[in-house]
């Protein structure tokens, strides 16, 4: 297959995968289109799992030494398109806005290209579900299916907006920041608008409330670390005269440090309950997903940064830490490895309902990673 054959092929197979994006774990149509394709490979050397929604692909390497890990992300996010593209998402509500049409997409271009080149080492391919949420990798990490065939190094990749198509970048420690989502319900006493006193208004405790969360990165986080406590959503009452008798907040806390998210929690929680008795209401806080940090493997990164600055497929730049979350972190806790940045030059960043990731990225990608996994 020649260099416009191989782009060819990968747009058209990330515009497939981007019309049909799906949520965490309901990702049934998406693992059909990957089986559908790893099984017209179909050489004799070739494993194929599911797990959920997941598919998992063993390479079973000519003179195998080591296992080496490859691992593209599935899910969509719950955000209506706005890009107007002639393949924009088919399914109501929900898009690629994160680029894991690109990652499965790169993915299964390299299963096949291993599958047709058969390799040294072997190499397990995990798509894995639930990345966005409620978190896929963790229980996948604990599953009969991944423990059989765990790789003792692991590789993914995430698109950048920011950067353009040809660069790759990463750093070796910490990457991606420790991450919890954050829910809290405020339940008072509703009532008319004109009987204010006769009510436990929640509109007022949650305004109080999210005001008072600025404070702790301000006061209670050290300058020279860093955290983020953002809250995005509120929603209370029904009516412009009716006082609510609840309110919810939802966000997400990011930090860099283990300790500062314990910290955040700490304060969060002995705020809650100063509101519950200033403003004589009961609160409940949950947490949702939790992802620990992306920390690349100090050895494994400066090999794939001095193979990235030689190679001619790719320019490599070294970047800073971000508040981004990934659950590919807990891959890395218990196998040392590397996450990189994939520069697809959008103008509209990771999330945004225009999100429009520039294609020419995907053999970039695959031409790539295609020399590097040969190398190890």
């Amino acid at each position: 297959m020649n260099k416009n054959q191989l782009q060819e092929r990968l747009v058209e197979r990330r515009r497939a995968l981007h019309q049909i994006p799906e949520l965490g774990f309901k990702e049934e149509k998406t693992q059909q289109f990957i089986l559908d394709v790893i099984h017209k490979c179909a050489e004799d050397f070739l494993e194929v799992k599911t797990w959920k929604t997941g598919v998992l692909v063993k390479v079973n390497g000519s003179a195998p030494l080591r296992t080496i890990g490859y691992r593209a992300d599935m899910d969509g996010l719950p955000v209506e398109e706005a890009t107007s593209l002639p393949f924009s998402s088919t399914h109501e509500g929900m898009m690629h806005a994160c680029g894991h049409d690109f990652h499965m997409t790169i993915g299964l271009a390299l299963v096949e290209h291993f599958a047709a080149n058969r390799p040294k080492q072997n190499i397990v391919f995990v798509f894995q579900p639930a990345e966005e949420g409620p978190g896929g990798a963790e229980p996948l990490l604990a599953s009969e299916e991944f423990k059989s065939w765990k790789p003792d190094e692991m590789y993914a990749l995430h698109i950048a907006p920011e950067h353009p198509v040809g660069t790759i970048a990463t750093k070796p420690g910490i990457l991606f920041a420790n991450t919890s989502e954050l829910f809290i319900d405020f339940v008072g006493k509703g009532g008319h608008a004109a009987y204010p006193h006769m009510t436990e208004d929640m509109v007022v405790a949650a305004s109080h409330y999210v005001t008072q969360l600025q404070s702790i990165v301000a006061r209670n986080i050290s300058p020279l670390d860093s955290a983020v406590v953002t809250i995005g959503k509120i929603e209370a009452g029904t009516k412009q005269n009716i006082i609510a008798d609840h309110a919810r907040i939802e966000g997400t806390i990011r930090t860099l440090s283990i300790d500062s998210m314990e910290k955040i929690k700490a304060r969060i929680e002995g705020m809650v309950r100063g509101i519950e008795e200033s403003f004589q209401c009961q609160c409940g806080i949950d947490y949702g997903s939790n992802y620990c940090q992306v920390y690349n493997n100090e050895q494994l990164t400066e090999s794939f940064i001095q193979f990235a600055e030689s190679s001619t497929h790719v320019d490599f730049k070294r970047c800073d830490k971000a508040m981004t979350g990934e659950d590919f972190g807990y891959f890395l806790e218990e196998i040392p490895g590397v996450m990189f940045w994939l520069g697809v030059d959008s103008e509209h960043g990771l999330h945004s309902n225009k999100l429009n990731a520039d294609e020419k990225a995907l053999s970039v990608a695959v031409n790539y990673l295609t020399d590097f996994i040969e190398s190890r």
